[in-house]
Order: C-alpha cells, then sequence, then structure tokens
C-alpha cells in the first residue's frame, strides 16, 4: 500500500476508501507518539502529512482535508489523511469520519480495490514523488 517514501516517513493509501484518496503516513522510525520524535522530525512529519493533503486536494474532487493523529487503538504514531467531497451528507461534514458507520471501515464494498482505485493511487504517487524531487530529496 505504500505509494512514496517521504522525507520522514511513508505516504500508503489507505485500505478502506469509502472516502475516496483517503492515506495514511507512517514514520520511519517506530515511535508511539509525535512527541517521542525530535522538533525537526516532528516539523517534517507534519509537513508530509500536510503534503499528502495537497496531493488530495490537487488529484480528486475533495474541497477540505481532515487531519487525525489519534493512538488509541494502534499505539504508534500514524497520521489519517481524509479528503472531504461535497457529496457526503450535508450533517455528516460536521463529524469526524470516526463516526462513520463501521461497515465502512471493514465492509468489502469500501476496501481498497486495485481496479478502482489505481488510477488515482498513480495520480497521488506522482504527485508526491514530483514534489520531492523538485525540492531534491530524491
Amino acid at each position: 500500500m505504500v505509494m512514496v517514501e517521504l522525507s520522514s516517513g511513508f505516504a500508503c493509501i489507505g485500505d478502506t476508501q469509502f472516502l475516496e484518496g483517503y492515506c495514511v503516513l507512517l514514520p520511519k522510525r517506530e515511535v508511539s507518539s509525535l512527541n517521542d520524535l525530535t522538533l525537526a522530525e516532528r516539523s517534517q512529519f507534519l509537513t508530509d502529512m500536510s503534503l499528502i493533503g495537497d496531493a488530495l486536494l490537487s488529484e480528486t474532487d475533495s474541497f477540505r482535508i481532515n487531519y487525525d493523529i489519534l493512538g488509541n487503538t494502534d499505539n504508534y504514531l500514524h497520521a489519517h489523511i481524509f479528503p472531504r467531497y461535497q457529496s457526503e451528507a450535508p450533517e455528516r461534514l460536521k463529524k469526524p469520519v470516526w463516526l462513520y458507520d463501521e461497515s465502512h471501515w471493514f465492509d468489502d464494498a469500501y476496501a481498497y480495490d486495485a481496479h478502482k482505485h489505481d488510477e488515482l493511487r498513480s495520480k497521488l504517487t506522482a504527485y508526491l514523488k514530483d514534489f520531492e524531487q523538485t525540492k531534491g530529496r530524491i
């Protein structure tokens, strides 16, 4: 599911796609929270997280990005990057994505499917690689 290695970690396409383009950023070194990183590492991780958001805004018709770093269930640092769409129910847009019905997280109908999602995955990967190359970091 890894799309590209960024300065701080690995940009991955999510295994569920009920919000098409959902991504996760995993750090290069395993830590339990953002606070376990140095200030420079934190800054880079948060910057890379926002770059994934830039890619989503560029390559989808999302109008906003939600960022979540929780660690409540999986006790290791990882960031969730969710594109939000005007096509979502208006009452849904005012709430966190975690309040979607549990089926959205586990139902095969919402699972990543290469036939449905590889084109977007390729576009996101290209966007992020292009950014990294223009910054001279790859």
